[in-house]
């Protein structure tokens, strides 16, 4: 592998010339006009001017379009350079928080270049938040899934290892089983993996977020509770691939939890729960608000349906925020990846047939606690409906109380990492649109710090796996050295009408329609 003690880019967008890839694919009739833009433009490449980022697309509706960003945000970050802590203390680990799929492929990546780390995991297992959700089927195939470097790791330990079939879509469950379990299990892996770890805080060790100092040449300082008590970890790097599933966004409407949420925790539950499965008696023969236009929030409503066909009397009422439902329904039989483009197709039969109830326009400001239910008050102090059960699917947040004696810098509107904001934000990008990215979209002013995964994200939706596999392969190879494979970031992805992780629905709903 080529390693360089070279200062590793000296901007945030990577150079226009270097060579990178996505899938350009889709055609259609030419538009001359369209407001939200083609849902399939793809960047052909990127060229950074004094104060823009402009990036050359080829539209699915045809022909090829120049999009400009304002480069107000995009953050020039201090470069790395001798001296800093991954230099100055090679005999300390580089630090992983979470071992989710995105962390176990950083581990992987550290591994095959032979860097020390250790990956702190705050469950009493790996892939802790994805065992919560483990019902959920992925809308995904395995080609998807799989972390190159972890494949490569798994294939090379002749330990029986069987490679999944490509092109088959599996559920949480068994992406846990048939790959993390057994990456996580691999004898370089192994031993470097803490569990019943939960990190409270990473600082610059001596150096609070005030402090100047030497503080590019002090190695972090990780503090994790333990059940043993608290315990300090120091590090040369640290990658934060904790994700954001443990910080769901709350019920009512500007971000903030509507009146009487907190107080209703006992009838509201965030994300996906198993409907199908363990929570089938409390959902059973109930009135049920799903809130969200998400992939998750179509799911929980597929998983309603099938469980209202055992039980007629359940009632599935479905909120959004938006007035037209048209994105909902997504892309149809035009998504490259079929298990989502079904997503939206069962969706829209469902609630065209009357099964469904669809609320629009539907911002909650309120719950009111009756006898009978609980009544949803929207901002122009309507009721809007009476339900016995909230299911709020309508995303996730980054925890950021951990880093805040870090000096690091975020997208105002997305929370993500802040060059990378602009590239990804769901108000002017699909997913088909992001660029691929690595080290240098994920840099900070505080070297050796990274984002990873969805937590690089921020609030953004529209992360996908593949994306946070190259992330990591990047920044691994920047920490190792190598400048020129980090800069060079390749990615395919499915291009598409719509957007989302690659969470789907309840594999008990799509085996049984």
């Amino acid at each position: 592998m080529k390693k360089s003690n070279e200062t590793c880019g000296k901007q945030a967008v990577p150079d226009a010339n270097e060579p990178s890839s996505v899938a350009h694919r889709g055609t259609g009739d030419s538009s001359s006009s369209s407001p939200q833009g083609c849902c399939n433009s793809q960047p052909n490449s990127r060229e950074v001017t004094q104060d823009k980022l402009k990036l050359s697309t080829t539209s699915c509706c045809g022909g090829s379009t120049d999009a400009e960003l304002p480069m107000a945000g995009i953050s020039q970050v201090e470069p790395l350079r001798p001296g800093l802590s991954t230099e100055l203390h090679r005999d300390l680990p580089v630090v992983v928080i979470g071992a989710g799929p995105v962390g176990l492929a950083a581990a992987a990546n550290l591994v095959e270049r032979k860097q020390s780390f250790l990956v702190l995991e705050s469950g009493g297992r790996i892939a802790a938040s994805m065992r919560q959700w483990q019902h959920v089927r992925l809308f995904t195939p395995w080609s998807y899934l799989i972390d190159p470097a972890g494949k490569r790791l798994l294939l090379a330990a002749n330990n029986n290892w069987i490679e999944p079939d490509a092109n088959r879509v599996p559920d949480a469950r068994e992406f846990v089983e048939k790959f993390l379990d057994p990456l996580a299990s691999h004898r370089e892996v192994a031993p470097n993996i803490r569990l019943n770890h939960k990190v409270v805080s990473v600082s610059r060790e001596g150096h609070d977020r005030m402090k100047d100092g030497q503080r590019n040449e002090a190695p972090f300082l990780i503090v994790a509770e333990t059940p043993q008590g608290p315990k300090r970890l120091r590090a040369r790097a640290v990658i934060d691939a904790s994700g954001t599933w443990t910080t769901p966004n709350p019920l009512g409407a500007g971000g903030i939890p509507a009146d009487g949420e907190l107080h209703s925790q006992s009838k509201i539950q965030y994300g996906m729960p198993d409907i199908l499965g363990r929570e089938r008696q409390r959902y059973s023969g109930q009135r049920v608000l799903v809130v969200g236009s998400g992939h998750s929030a179509t799911g929980n409503i597929l998983s309603l349906l099938n469980l209202a066909e055992a039980t007629p009397e359940t009632s599935i009422i479905w909120g959004i925020r938006r007035s037209s439902p048209a994105k909902l329904w997504g892309g149809g039989n035009a998504d490259d990846i079929s298990e989502r483009g079904l997503l939206g197709i069962r969706a829209k039969e469902a609630v065209d047939a009357g099964r469904v109830t669809l609320l629009t326009d539907l911002s909650v400001m309120a719950l009111q606690e009756l006898s009978d239910g609980l009544e949803i008050i929207d901002g122009n102090g309507n009721v809007r409906t009476v339900v016995d059960e909230i299911i709020v699917s309508a995303g996730a947040r980054p925890d950021l109380a951990m880093l805040r004696e870090l000096r690091l810098e975020f997208d105002p509107a997305t929370e993500a990492a802040r060059s990378l904001g602009p590239l990804i934000d769901p108000n002017h990008h699909s997913c088909g649109s992001v660029p691929p990215h690595g080290a240098a979209e994920l840099r900070q002013p505080e070297n050796g710090f990274y984002l990873a995964g969805m937590k690089s994200y921020g609030r953004a939706p529209t992360f996908l796996l593949m994306t946070g596999y190259e992330q990591v392969r990047s920044i691994v190879a920047e920490i190792a050295g190598d400048c020129e494979s980090a800069r060079k970031v390749q990615l395919t992805l499915p291009s598409t009408g719509v957007c989302s992780t690659d969470l789907a629905f309840s594999e008990r709903t799509s085996t049984s329609n």
